[in-house]
Parts: C-alpha cells; structure tokens; sequence
C-alpha cells in the first residue's frame, strides 16, 4: 500500500532568493524531489504586491507585480518546474488581508484610505508590526477574491492556500464606520468597547467564515479537484487574537486542507499542540485533512535533527499525515543537513499527495488502517 502524505514546503521572498530567477527555482524542485517532498507552497502576494502579473492589481492599484519580478512570472516557472518533477503546486496568499509592516498602510491604503481597518480610538489597526486592511469591508473582501481566482484560472495549480492572515482579522479592528453601522442594524448598539467581548468576537469571526465558504464555492467552481488549504494560528489563540474559527471551518467543510502553525521551538511543547489538535480539535473524520506546520528556520534559529525526526514520528503516531515547514532555506543551511536527515530517514520511502478522496474519508481509512497493517504484517512474518 503506497503511502498517502503531505510533505510540504513554503517558498518565500523573505530571507529567501529562490523565486528570484527560473534557473534558481529549477535547482529548488529537483532538490525538493530528491528530498521526498511532494507538494510546495510558493508565495503569491506579498508586501502588497503579487509575484505573478496581475490585472485585478493592476486595474486597483497600477502595479502589476512585484518591481523585483517585472518580465517575469515567478508563479508560472514554480509550476513548469514542478510539474516537471511531479511536484504539486498550492500558491500561498501570504499576507493576505495586511496592507503594509510599518510602512503606515503602505501603497495599498494610499491609494484606498477607505479600505482601512481601524481599532477603537479610530487609529489605524496595527498589530505586530502590520497595518491591516478591513477584512470585514465587502469591497477588500471582493478584491482578496478576485486575486485567489485571477490565480486558479490562469495557471496549473492544484489548490490555493491561506494562512494566518486570510481569512484573518485583528480582533482590535472592526470599529470603522462600514462595520458599526452593520452591527447597529442588527443589534440596536453600537459595538462593545472591549474588543474581546465574546458576542463581538463571534459576529466578527462569523463574518470570515462566510468570506471563506464563498471562497471555497467560487474556487470549486472554477473547478472542483482544487483544494482550499489553510495554515491558521492555533485556536482558541487565533480566535481571540485574530478572529480565525478553524474548527467552524471544520464543521461547515469549507476547507479542504488544515495546516496549524505549530511554531514551537522544542519538542514538548510541540507534542502538547499535536496531541491538543487531535484530541480536541479533530474527529476521525477531519483528520485526514490535517498536516502540521513546523517550523524549520527562522531568523537565526534552525531546528535541530533530533527535533524534526521526532515531530514527523510523533504526527505518524498521532494519525497526523504530513506537514509543512517553514521554510525552504532550512533545508539548505550546513551544507542541506536537515534535507540529508529527511531523505535518509523519514522521507526516505516516497509517498502520494492525498487526493481530494484521501481527505474527505474518514480518519480510519488511511494512517490507521495502514498501520494496522503493517502490525498484522509484522505478526505473520513472526510466526511464518
């Protein structure tokens, strides 16, 4: 029986030259391949700018696409390239519904004062370093849309994914005239002062989860074989802090593929996240669609060896069947060690992306099922 996993790579601009030329990108997929990865996550829009010639950005905001990418598409050398080592292709929407870092709103919000998000004293919101456009405004909403379907029909990609960004919010925001006025009329008050009120919170998360069931209707749509994937913040973090309500989007089916952040940097409090997730978070059922994000490098910090093996092993215990790692240069720091750990240990047998099928069946059907056959196997060659 061929084993079913997510082994997955984020591909970024940031700390990273690998998107910066086609001969570069063909270097990182037969490496990727080599490795045992089966699936990246090349980044799309960042910094308020797309790394593939956009009209939607073009016709909103006159810049077609990152100055650094001008007569190129970076998106469209990720995908020959992969597909030509049978790599599958899930374009990330990074930054989502932030406008700037520290750059007071940046091109975006000079352009579209009025797509501003605003906390409660009626500044700009801005949470770690990011300023934010109004996520719960139906015109940034249309334009994030038109942006994720601009991207599943014009290029060969296998799904879309969102992160901790989109479909996310500060939940300091929402104090703009566009969302008092809406939760006014249905509730007689202006909102509460307390951001964190738990009503508030709700209403507001309610309103990215129905973004995001639209997103998921529009992009199967264009075509039902996509997969919608997030890597969310871990809930209930990412609901009080961000508004994310993953396990809402659980329940309703409007995701396909689940990636939490599990950015921890030691072991047990990794393992304390994992065994969170499944024992609370997933069923049987919903299972399947979770692979874990792990971070691989960040800034100075490199997870050991030791770490990562143990965190592959631990997800397979789990029933957890893959992960993402953040993200690709992790793999080629100290002359590529983590890729060697990798391709001569845990991916050192080849393994299928899941299928929209593998996802959707019941958690029983895959790791279990594998691994207790494995054991019977096991047992009969002991006593055969």
């Amino acid at each position: 029986m061929s084993r079913i996993e997510t082994r997955g790579v984020w591909l970024t601009t940031t700390d990273s030259k690998v998107l910066r030329s086609k001969q570069r990108i063909g270097e990182a997929m037969d490496f990727l391949a080599e490795t045992g990865f089966n699936v990246v996550f090349p980044v799309v829009w960042n910094k308020g700018v797309t790394l593939y010639p956009s009209q939607t950005m073009q016709q909103t905001f006159g810049v077609e696409i990152d100055p650094l990418c001008v007569g190129r598409d970076p998106l469209e050398e990720v995908v020959v390239e992969a597909r030509r080592v049978g790599l599958k292709v899930i374009p990330w929407f990074e930054y989502g519904f932030a406008s700037s870092y520290n750059l007071n709103g940046g091109k975006l919000l000079q352009t579209k004062p009025e797509w501003a998000a605003h906390d409660y004293n009626g500044n700009l919101l801005k949470k770690n370093g990011f300023e934010w456009l109004n996520a719960l405004d139906p015109q940034v909403q249309e334009f994030l849309l038109n942006l994720v379907l601009e991207v599943v029909k014009n290029y060969d990609v296998d799904g879309v994914q969102g992160d901790d960004r989109f479909p996310a919010f500060p939940s300091e925001g929402g104090y703009d005239q566009v969302t008092v006025a809406l939760y006014r009329q249905q509730f007689a008050h202006n909102p509460p002062q307390n951001p964190k009120d738990r009503q508030w919170l709700q209403w507001r998360a309610d309103i990215l989860t129905e973004f995001l069931a639209r997103l998921y209707r529009e992009v199967k749509a264009v075509n039902p074989n996509l997969l919608v994937a997030i890597a969310p913040n871990i809930y209930d973090w990412a609901f009080q802090e961000y508004l994310q309500d993953s396990p809402t989007w659980l329940k309703r089916g409007i995701v396909d593929m689940i990636q939490p952040q599990i950015y921890r940097r030691d072991f047990r409090s990794y393992q304390a996240i994992a065994d969170k997730l499944v024992n609370q978070q997933f069923t049987d059922a919903t299972l399947p669609k979770l692979a874990s994000g792990i971070l691989m490098k960040l800034g100075s910090y490199c997870i050991s060896p030791e770490y990562l093996v143990q965190a592959i092993e631990y997800n397979r215990q789990l029933g957890i069947q893959g992960e993402v790692f953040f993200f690709y240069e992790g793999l080629r720091e100290n002359n590529n060690t983590l890729a060697k750990v990798l391709r001569n240990g845990p991916y050192a047998n080849s393994a299928s992306f899941p299928t929209l099928l593998d996802l959707s069946r019941s958690g029983v059907d895959n790791s279990r099922l594998s691994s207790i056959l494995q054991g019977v196997e096991r047992l009969l060659k002991k006593f055969f």
